[in-house]
């Protein structure tokens, strides 16, 4: 599974590694950052809450592995 981040849309609001901080980390100016690659199974579910909670849907989550 594979994390993208559009760097243009984050805002830098930081929802998504707020609520899944195993998952996703903020920059040095705090946009989002995805913090494993690729994403290990067991963290799908943080992995997809951080990008539902984006309010500029600047994360999307891909694959199944």
């Amino acid at each position: 599974m594979e994390i993208v981040v559009d760097s243009d849309r984050c805002t830098g609001h930081g929802r998504c590694y707020t609520l899944a901080p195993d998952v996703y980390e903020p920059d040095d100016d705090g946009y989002c950052q995805e913090q494993v690659a690729p994403v290990p199974l067991e963290l799908k579910d943080r992995a997809l809450l951080g990008a539902a909670n984006c309010p500029e849907d600047a994360i999307t989550v891909t694959g199944d592995d």
